[in-house]
């Protein structure tokens, strides 16, 4: 199935995420992550949720999503998170080929809003998360222009939290970076990341 021309593909993304779960070993699940409230097993159970919602949410499968929040528990991850996540990170993407699932009002994590919004949302958090494991994990990581570019002109729209109520707003309080800084490192820092993070 091909992508709407006018919409990012999500597959480049969830491949990367997937890819870069793979090489995470059992007694790294504890690590730090740029998300101060995540450890990494928190983080990748964050990933498993939003996968499988974004998925529905494509669908517009109100019935299975239900009203439940964004989840980060890796107590929830069970033995066979390794098998389950790659095929639901392909699900996601290829659930985002469909042009009818940018089209209309959907739901993800208890939030109605647009579909043409939430496939910007799913590929946001597939793109910051991605860069938040491979930090953890000392592994490299790099993203396709065009993607970061979406993410850029989402995160601009969206509501960030400050400093005085840091648990509101989609991300963190912003973080400067240099003016001339690229492009993913704008990003990184709209999302209340520091782009040169790295495990204490």
């Amino acid at each position: 199935m091909s992508v709407p021309s006018d919409r990012p593909d999500l597959g480049p993304a969830a491949d990367r995420m997937a890819a870069l779960l793979s090489s995470v070993s059992d007694d790294e699940l504890g690590a730090p992550t740029p998300c101060a409230r995540y450890a990494l097993g928190d983080l990748i159970d964050h990933v498993d949720g939003l996968a499988h919602a974004f998925a529905l949410a494509a669908a517009k499968d109100f019935d299975a999503l239900g009203s439940a929040g964004p989840s980060g528990d890796a107590g929830r991850l069970g033995p066979d998170w390794r098998e389950r996540l790659p095929r639901r990170l392909a699900a996601l993407a290829e659930a985002w080929r469909s042009p009818n699932a940018w089209q209309g009002m959907t739901r993800a994590g208890g939030v109605d809003l647009p579909g043409e919004v939430a496939g910007l949302v799913a590929l946001n958090e597939l793109t910051v998360h991605g860069w938040d494991v491979a930090r953890a994990t000392g592994q490299p990581f790099t993203a396709e222009p065009a993607l970061v570019a979406a993410c850029l002109t989402f995160v601009a729209q969206a509501p960030a939290a400050d400093d005085a109520d840091p648990g509101d707003g989609l991300f963190g309080p912003p973080v400067t970076v240099p003016a001339d800084a690229p492009p993913l490192d704008q990003l990184l820092g709209r999302t209340g990341r520091r782009p040169d993070w790295t495990p204490a």
